[in-house]
């Protein structure tokens, strides 16, 4: 398995150097200044790719092996195959990166809102700080800041109860801080900031769109693509839904097993693969890892390998730390290593610590939320702990 890390440019305040210094040999990374919907030319790749593979001279080599992401934008997810000129906006994106050999692209498809949290730097018992999504201030703002019409009829009267005394409790400040962690894009995410209004109107756009047209958006969508990807060597590689549960009266097709099992039925192609992310399907009780591992691992080629633990009857939720929380990552990363073995050496696993906790000087410096420098380091040697254990030191 390749060790890899994610990195968000050159402007990121964890540089080329620190990944080196982790151990990583393998960047993940992508054009976050391209806007949405605009196609990747080759010549940004490649001046990318220069920056990360040959900068400074000299220096440990590192090799970009994973875009994450091209983003897709919101009309596809909303008209699927009609959306023709963003598919090809996308599928020349695509061809711009195979063009330079990275060959491993990931995505997701969740509408509206990426991966969603309710505060950035909720206190460990260490003193170390995670993300954290609580159900209760999440209800508290999507029905008294939001005020999503019909939200109300999603919760209990208990949960309305709470969310409303949560929500009295808070201060101007607090309501501000929520707002903006919810409705700006988080690190790597594929939306834009959206003002409430905005929000409310990209919400009523996906009135009657339910699981089973969303799913058919996503399958129009491969569809589309995967021709490309196949031509060109490309594994398209699907993250799961972060949390793995409607939000926003929303559907979400990439929670469970069932759901993947259903999109590689529909799109049989080899170039359609998961990103195998433990920290988001790990959010449920009922997803069984290590089983999902082994059963879509011929579908794996890339993996988020993080922790997280349910809190109270498992509506909420914080990052742990790699080793702790609800996920065995033994267990997990057994299954990778079988899987990785039956492969050749151009096809291995690239897989990268994720979300690691805000701890030592990180805490005095400006990080990227959820992605400080030290706590996935920690991640990552302890990843790397274990891969030496079970006898598959990465590279």
């Amino acid at each position: 398995m390749r060790q890899g890390w994610r990195w968000f440019g050159p402007d990121a305040p964890v540089t080329l150097d620190d990944v080196r210094q982790a151990g990583a040999t393998n960047v993940v990374s992508a054009l976050h200044q391209v806007p949405i919907g605009e196609a990747w030319t080759e010549k940004a790749v490649r001046e990318r790719q220069s920056l990360i593979e040959t900068t400074p001279a000299g220096r440990t080599p590192l090799k970009w092996s994973v875009v994450e992401s091209i983003p897709i934008p919101d009309l596809v997810k909303r008209k699927g195959g009609n959306a023709k000129a963003e598919i090809e906006a996308w599928i020349a994106s695509l061809e711009a990166v195979a063009a330079c050999g990275i060959k491993i692209i990931c995505y997701n498809f969740m509408p509206v809102v990426d991966w969603t949290r309710t505060e950035l730097d909720f206190v460990t018992p260490t003193g170390a700080t995670a993300m954290r999504f609580d159900h209760e201030r999440f209800a508290a703002f999507e029905l008294f800041v939001l005020k999503r019409p019909g939200a109300e009829k999603e919760y209990s009267q208990e949960d309305r109860e709470r969310a409303e005394a949560v929500f009295r409790s808070m201060s101007e400040e607090e309501i501000a801080e929520i707002t903006r962690i919810i409705t700006s894009a988080l690190p790597g995410s594929t939306t834009e900031p959206l003002t409430i209004p905005a929000f409310r109107e990209r919400l009523a756009a996906y009135q009657g769109i339910d699981a089973a047209r969303l799913r058919q958006h996503l399958i129009e969508f491969l569809e589309a693509v995967t021709p490309a990807a196949e031509a060109r060597g490309v594994k398209l590689t699907l993250h799961p839904d972060d949390p793995p549960r409607p939000l926003f009266g929303l559907p979400r097709i990439a929670s469970t097993e069932a759901d993947y099992a259903a999109l590689f039925d529909a799109v049989p192609s080899e170039a359609n693969g998961m990103c195998y992310c433990t920290g988001s399907l790990g959010v449920r009780a009922d997803n069984d890892l290590p089983k999902i591992a082994q059963r879509f691992a011929s579908r794996i080629h890339f993996a988020h390998l993080r922790a997280t633990s349910r809190e109270g009857d498992g509506r909420s939720f914080h990052e742990s730390a790699h080793l702790e929380g609800d996920v065995s990552m033994v267990d997990v990363l057994k299954e990778l290593v079988a899987e990785d073995r039956r492969r050749g050496a151009e096809d291995t696993i690239v897989f990268r610590s994720d979300h690691g906790h805000r701890m030592l000087d990180d805490l005095q410096k400006t990080v990227t939320p959820g992605y400080p420098a030290i706590g996935r380091l920690r991640g990552l040697a302890e990843l790397r702990g274990i891969l030496h254990a079970l006898g598959a030191p990465p590279t």
